[in-house]
């Protein structure tokens, strides 16, 4: 008879594992126990079967399980005479894998359809494979008494089967029913009154049919939604809400229905349906929505229902519904019924809320399916705060905290060869979303058990993520890393690439980040490896008038540019359509020659993401100011009409590479081909063609020659930019036909969200080094 112990590691707790390994262990005939440990789950077990008992479990892991690795000791005394389930010793104990929230699981969905079931119609129903985990966890170790859930006393049938393993509710922490569980109500926002209703989900679909904007407090938060159908009510949610231009998520009951308004494959509806359910950016085809839904855009962002509430609310709704943040434009979504009542009264008619509150505040997340991978641009509901295993030849220790960027914000813990990132938080310029950055940190060092060993910074000095960082340091030291370093980086941890690999070549670019000498940097060719990195080359500096100013409003941009490549003179008399010079005539040009000439207020920035501003404007997209971060660029790209791509190959605008060290990119070429055949009467779909062809043939034939020169296989694409799917998808595809294999994300967002990710492995690579000497 055998005897072995397994240290499990990965998705293995509060996700139905230890009652699976019950019942396997039953099953096979074993005897010993199961139990939490603050390494992972340990199994003891006894039996003829106890050597082929892993294989066994992972081909029966629960649906939400993953592991990571398994450590395997022989033991030794005599056999127990079951097989049982430990209750885990608080004192110590960390969660390795905090679960995130998990939409809705098909038992559960039967169980509120089915008329003679107990929770028939019930809106908070879930089990062990579904519902809320980390938007309802207070402090660590999880447990009811430290949720949400807390105020709410199982009734005696739930406490059974909380207590029963062979219950799929076993250990479930927010079980409960219509009987000793959290209620759903209606209010009239405008009088406070509540509404009489014996079905809320009903009642709140015919408000919206009737045309109503609602708010309603979900799981992390707060959606406003309205008929997404509606042009008049989505222009006056756009109003009210104070959201000029940024696109809309929308919900809608099954792909069915998604299918009348968007294209959809194979694999984004299994993302669609996915357990993490988030919001999938597709290609609008068929039935026709209102602009106002996705001004100027070709993708519509979709979610199913992820809640029995949404899943009941669905049953009365054959259409879509805006599904966004329930906020003014710019600020954290409100999470309670106060909030609702004090900051939404203006924006919704009618709100439905529920006495069970939400402990963390987490906005859905955002995915695209490219290239055959899922792609995440927003890792929040249903990602985080799911641990990413690290490479296996990094460090288990020492325990770091990565402060993360400005923008986008998202913080990592490492522990024990994982990594351990925040959900999305948004920008940290925002007082509520700096004091949820702090909420956050705190409740995630209890969760874990974390004390961070160093403190990871961007090298910006001003980001108040760094601020932050050196604030809390308390003595520890703080690392700076630099921000494009940080992007490479993240895309070579969550690649799997190890420290003991070779260097890649990095691809990072984005809007901007500090440079070493000073500048703004953002269109980067960089040697990299976890250590460190070389510049080899870049897009052309030019000056940013204006300094933040330069961000929000392209036209300084394309200024900036034409000075650049051809001076204001050459532009008014060779290559400027009237309109545009009239257009330019009409801003400050003195005060911004003056700013480039002095450098005052006008760093030099290597940026792509502000060279693609500058082309947007000229192309007449949001010329005068940006509504939201990256506008100008986003309605760029979807200006390309359908098979444009092909048929104006041969035009691809052109792009010089200039000697040098670093080498430089320059665009005059490709800026002045633009300016003339939009003087020609070009259509801006052709212009931005063009101008995405020629960047693509340029980063193409630079990263060969670079590729060639470093004897270099393998390149790393990172950085905003690279959300831009025609830039991404060709360019990714190009350097794989070339031979090279090509390194991008999929776990964590390619722009900031990812960025302390790559923070964080930049430090432990140092830290062993230092301990190697």
């Amino acid at each position: 008879m055998s005897a072995v112990s397994l240290i499990i590691r990965g998705q293995v707790q509060g996700v139905g594992f230890r009652p699976t390994v019950w019942r396997l262990a039953r099953e096979c005939g074993l005897t010993g126990d199961v139990k939490n440990t603050g390494e992972g789950v340990e199994v003891r077990l006894w039996g003829e079967m106890a050597e082929r008992f892993e294989a066994i479990l992972r081909d029966n892991l629960p649906g939400l399980a993953r592991i990571d690795s398994v450590v395997r000791t022989t033991l030794s005394g005599a056999a127990p005479r079951t097989f049982e389930i430990v209750t885990s010793k608080a004192g110590g104990l960390a969660q390795l894998a905090v679960t995130p929230d998990v939409a809705t699981c098909p038992d559960c969905l039967r169980e509120i359809r089915d008329p003679a079931d107990r929770r028939y119609r019930y809106p908070f129903n879930n089990c062990t494979n579904c519902g809320p985990r980390f938007t309802i966890v207070q402090s660590g170790p999880y447990d009811r008494a430290r949720t949400t859930m807390a105020p709410f006393v199982m009734c005696d049938e739930c406490a059974d089967e909380f207590a029963n393993p062979a219950d799929r509710r076993f250990h479930a922490q927010p079980v409960a029913c219509l009987d000793c569980g959290p209620r759903v109500w209606l209010e009239d926002l405008q009088t406070g009154a509540c509404l009489q209703s014996a079905d809320c989900p009903k009642t709140l679909a015919e408000l919206i049919l009737d045309g109503h904007i609602v708010a309603i407090r979900g799981l992390g938060g707060v959606h406003l939604a309205c008929d997404a159908t509606n042009a008049q009510t989505v222009a006056l949610l756009r109003t009210r809400k104070r959201r000029k231009a940024k696109a809309f998520a929308m919900m809608a009951r099954d792909p069915e229905v998604i299918r009348r308004y968007a294209s959809l494959s194979a694999a984004e509806e299994a993302l669609l349906t996915s357990p993490a359910a988030p919001i999938v950016l597709l290609y609008g085809a068929g039935e026709k929505l209102p602009d106002a839904v996705a001004p100027g855009l070709s993708r519509l962002g979709f979610m199913l229902p992820h809640t029995p509430l949404h899943h009941l609310m669905f049953e009365h709704l054959d259409r879509p519904l805006v599904m966004t943040s329930g906020n003014l434009s710019g600020q954290p979504q409100c999470t309670t019924n106060e909030e609702i009542r004090d900051r939404l009264s203006e924006i919704a008619d009618f709100a439905l809320m529920h006495d069970r509150d939400i402990a963390n505040r987490i906005d859905d997340s955002v995915a695209a399916v490219e290239l055959g991978r899922t792609r995440l641009l927003r890792r929040a509901r249903g990602y985080a705060p799911q641990a990413i295993a690290l490479p296996t030849d990094f460090p288990q220790e020492p325990a770091m905290l990565a402060m993360g960027s400005e923008l986008k914000n998202t913080f990592c813990l490492t522990r024990k060869g994982q990594a351990i990132l925040s959900q999305h938080m948004g920008d940290l310029e925002d007082a509520a979303t700096n004091e949820e950055q702090r909420h956050n940190l705190t409740l995630f060092q209890s969760l874990f058990s974390h004390q961070a060993e160093r403190i990871i910074v961007d090298a910006h000095p001003d980001y108040l993520s760094t601020r932050f960082g050196h604030e809390i340091a308390k003595g520890r030291p703080v690392e700076e890393v630099q921000h494009h370093h940080a992007h490479i980086a993240a895309c070579m941890a969550e690649n799997g690439v190890k420290l003991s690999d070779g260097p890649v070549l990095g691809i990072a670019l984005d809007g901007l980040g500090l440079g070493d000498d000073g500048t703004i940097w953002g269109g980067e060719f960089l040697l990299a490896d976890y250590l460190g990195y070389r510049r080899l080359a870049c897009l052309k500096p030019v000056p940013l008038p204006g300094g933040a100013a330069a961000v929000r409003e392209p036209w300084r941009n394309a200024y900036a540019q034409i000075v650049a490549a051809m001076g204001w003179l050459q532009f008014c008399d060779r290559h400027a359509a009237p309109d545009l010079v009239e257009r330019f005539k009409a801003q400050p040009l003195a005060t911004l020659d003056a700013m480039m000439r002095s450098g005052m207020n006008a760093p030099l920035s290597s940026s792509c993401g502000r060279l693609f501003d500058a082309a947007a404007a000229l192309c007449g997209f949001a010329w005068e100011r940006q509504s939201y971060e990256g506008e100008a660029a986003m309605r760029f790209e979807a200006a390309i009409e359908s098979g444009t791509l092909c048929d104006e190959e041969r035009a691809a605008y052109p792009f010089v590479i200039r000697t040098g060290d670093p080498l430089q990119l320059d665009p005059a070429p490709a800026l002045e081909a633009l300016l003339e055949d939009r003087l020609n009467g070009a259509a801006p779909g052709v212009l931005s063609a063009r101008f995405h062809l020629g960047l693509v043939d340029a980063l193409e034939k630079l990263t060969l020659i670079l590729a060639h020169r470093q004897a270099i296989g393998t390149v790393a694409l990172s950085g905003g930019c690279f959300q831009n799917v025609t830039l991404f998808t060709l360019l990714h595809q190009r350097l794989e036909a070339a031979g090279l294999v090509v390194l991008s994300h999929s776990k964590v967002p390619c722009n900031d969200g990812g960025l302390s990710l790559g923070q964080a492995v930049i430090a432990m690579a140092r830290s062993r080094q230092r301990v190697n000497g």
